[in-house]
Parts: C-alpha cells; sequence; structure tokens
C-alpha cells in the first residue's frame, strides 16, 4: 500500500512486517527454497562484508539478525541461497565467479561508492575463495542515473579525498553537481582487476522510472526497496 507498493522485499524500512513477509514468500516460492534461504543483511552504508556459509547457516534467526547488522555485502559459494541487497536509488552489484561459482551482492550507495565497497567485496572473494578477478563477472544493477543525482560539494569532496577522478565521475549543469554512480564503481572495480568488458551497467534509473522502480529522493526513507539478489544452483 502506498509508499511500499508493491513487492516490496525489505525487512527494514518500515513496512507492516506481514506484508514484508508475504512478498519474501512469493519470491521464494518462484525461486524453489525455503524462505530462511534468503539473505538479506540490515544495511547502513558502510563497508562490512560477511560470508554466507555451513556455519551462519546453523545460527538462530536471531543470532543471523546481529551478525547480519551493519553490513552492506555478502558472498557465499553455498547453492540455492539467495543473497541479497535492497535499495531504492542506491546501487546494487551482482558478482560471479564462473571459475570457482562463487557469488557475492554490494549495495553501494555513494557512501558505500566513495569507499570502494565493490572494490573490497573483489578483495574479500580473492582472499577467502582464491579468485582471480579478471574471472569476476559483475553486473550494475538500476539505480540513481548520472542525469539526475545532484550532491553537493561535500560529496564531491569526498570522492576526491578517496582518490577518484573527478573529470571522469563529476559533471557540472546549471551550477549544480552530479555524480555518477555508475562509473565511480566501475572504475573502482576496475582498479580491482575485474575486466572492463566483464562489467554490465543496468543504465536504468530508479529515479526517472519512478513508475518502474522504488526511489526513496521521491518516496522518502519511508518507502519500498527492491531486491537485488544472486544464487547458486545446486
Amino acid at each position: 500500500m502506498g509508499n511500499y507498493a508493491s513487492m516490496n522485499m525489505s525487512p527494514f524500512s518500515g513496512d507492516q512486517p506481514e506484508n514484508v513477509a508475504l512478498n519474501q514468500c512469493k519470491l521464494c516460492n518462484e525461486l524453489g527454497i525455503e524462505s530462511e534461504r534468503l539473505i538479506i543483511p540490515y544495511q547502513t552504508h558502510g563497508t562490512e562484508i560477511h560470508e554466507i556459509d555451513e556455519s551462519f547457516i546453523a545460527l538462530s534467526k536471531k543470532e543471523k539478525y546481529e551478525a547480519l547488522y551493519g553490513t552492506d555485502a555478502l558472498f557465499t559459494r553455498l547453492p540455492n541461497i539467495c543473497i541479497g541487497v535492497t535499495t531504492a536509488d542506491c546501487v546494487p552489484l551482482l558478482f560471479f565467479d564462473p571459475v570457482k561459482h562463487v557469488i557475492a551482492v554490494a549495495h553501494a550507495g555513494w557512501r558505500g561508492t566513495c569507499n570502494r565497497i565493490g572494490e573490497k567485496t573483489i578483495h574479500s572473494l580473492i582472499d577467502n575463495y582464491q579468485c582471480n578477478p579478471a574471472d569476476i563477472l559483475v553486473s550494475i544493477g538500476p539505480s540513481i542515473s548520472p542525469d539526475v543525482y545532484e550532491i553537493g560539494k561535500e560529496v564531491m569532496d569526498n570522492f576526491a579525498n578517496e582518490g577518484f577522478d573527478l573529470s571522469k565521475i563529476i559533471s557540472h549543469r546549471s551550477e549544480s553537481i552530479y555524480l555518477d554512480l555508475w562509473k565511480a564503481n566501475k572504475l573502482s572495480l576496475e582498479s580491482a582487476g575485474v575486466k572492463s568488458e566483464h562489467i554490465e551497467i543496468s543504465r536504468i534509473c530508479t529515479f526517472t522510472e519512478h513508475n518502474r522502480f522504488f526511489s526513496a529522493r521521491r518516496l522518502g526513507l519511508k518507502s519500498g526497496r527492491m531486491l537485488s539478489g544472486i544464487m547458486l544452483i545446486g
């Protein structure tokens, strides 16, 4: 209903829990998995990354929630586990290593992008599974586009301080500053060793296509979220 219509997948955005549970149940039925095998972290625009392994699956519901509180990226090699992040203008990143059969997801708003969460997720895959970044495929999902993502000077300065080439990610129009989160994430992933041709950008803007996607900039924080998920089929 209202700002949560329809198919809000986030249990953390103020929607009625029973509605979210029903939506998640519908998705899990389509995927052919039990609802507890859909893993969604409580995101805080940070860079905490968590592995979903057998020890995590064995935790109680409360322990799982506590383990994933403040987590913005997940990775796993377990089959039939759907890991996902929820977004409404922020950038969802989906990772797949077809050689090591490993997957990952990350939530990259401007803070996560600036702090290179995509790059850090790649390094987690290297450290834990000895992945070769040249093998990893990445999808940059629907999110706010550089045409409409207006920011303040302080956000631009944060990117400059983190070593981003502003000439490649910032544009100035009508005395306003616009940030290209898609390009910033692509550049960060490439610096981690991901091949340019292995990075797909959906180029779908959640803000301008708000009739199809949730947009927090249009609806406010108390609104629905899309789920971007990935799963290995066992």
